[in-house]
């Protein structure tokens, strides 16, 4: 069977690709996509082909790059011994953005009936980031401050409000994006346009404390020298955006003297198979953000910015290469 695919050739290059779809084997099915979002950090990287090289990115990124990793599909054909699984189940994975892919079917999460399609799409960062918070121990009355608002960063924020921290200071350059996470559950926002007064701030909100944990979430290099100097004595430095380049800081004064805690929070953290010790691997956050979409006790429409048609896609990339803040949520929409 002929489908479509997305791909970057090179950098700075956008197309849509036929390929041969394959038949699903033993553990496989097939599943034809309804929905996708993309990672606009991941993926303007590979795009732009703005990283460091040799690096984790350059091993990462080849092209021809085929991008996404976080869409909705029905089920049209199911391999033998596919137990879980039945033909019309509409399943979440981590296949790229194309009109149908074989997935193994021991990396599906059903999507439950009442829960959106395009809230759906989510899935993926949002176990990420369901990870990070919990490996950062976000807990009752902490002070949180989330640098940067990109999707990672809402979700960052959303995710640290159920967790029962308080206060939640959401920082940006963006307008919009501040605006939006209050929506988010943000408690104050503080537009970062000079360090020094972000500083004076988190001291104010935070009665002289400063954060019990930051969250780096801009991918930039150089806003982590800033970024860690809000968090206080014995505190936690949680970068879970993934930096493009090398930053310079001195580690005495910013971690040793201070004694702060630098955690790395990528989604390949979450570990593969339950165990008593941690039982939240990827599949068990996805299907706790699933329940809490089913239940009511989460919502992120408000995230979701824009809307493409799969064929448009290069219309969707370069509206994000021209300006990204405008940007948060931008689903691209198959079987159209």
């Amino acid at each position: 069977m002929e489908g479509f695919r997305i791909v970057f050739p090179k950098p700075m290059k956008v197309e849509v690709e036929k390929f041969q779809v394959g038949k699903p084997k033993e553990k496989e099915v097939l599943i034809e996509t309804e929905a996708a979002l993309i990672s606009t950090g991941t993926e303007l990287t590979a795009l732009t082909g703005d990283f460091p090289k040799p690096s984790a990115w350059s091993n990462y990124i080849k092209y021809p790059f085929v991008p996404g990793y976080s869409s909705i599909g029905r089920i049209v054909e199911v391999g033998y011994e596919v137990k879980d699984f039945n033909v019309g189940d509409i399943v979440a994975a981590t296949s790229p953005h194309a009109t149908h892919a074989v997935v193994r079917a021991d990396q599906l999460v059903k999507v439950p009936e009442n829960v959106n399609v395009e809230s759906a799409c989510f899935h993926t960062i949002a176990a990420g980031v369901m990870n990070s918070v919990r490996l950062a121990k976000v807990s009752l009355g902490d002070a949180v401050v989330v640098v940067g608002l990109g999707l990672l960063g809402q979700l960052t924020v959303l995710f640290s409000r159920m967790a029962g921290a308080h206060p939640i200071v959401a920082i940006d350059i963006a307008e919009e994006r501040l605006k939006i996470s209050k929506a988010s559950g943000a408690t104050h926002i503080i537009r970062a346009d000079d360090w020094n007064d972000v500083r004076k701030n988190i001291r104010i909100i935070t009665k002289g404390r400063m954060a019990d944990k930051v969250f780096e979430v801009t991918g930039n290099p150089n806003v982590i020298t800033e970024a860690i100097t809000l968090t206080k004595i014995l505190g936690r430095f949680v970068v879970l955006s993934s930096p493009r380049g090398r930053t310079n800081i001195d580690f005495h004064d910013e971690v040793n003297r201070p004694s702060r805690i630098i955690i790395g929070t990528h989604f390949t953290s979450q570990p593969e198979l339950e165990t008593p010790y941690n039982p939240w691997t990827r599949k068990r956050n996805t299907e706790l953000f699933f329940d809490l979409l089913s239940a009511g006790c989460l919502t992120i429409e408000h995230l979701i910015t824009h809307r493409y048609i799969w064929r448009e896609a290069e219309k969707a990339y370069n509206m994000l290469l021209e300006d990204r803040t405008r940007a948060l949520g931008v689903i691209l929409k198959f079987g159209e």
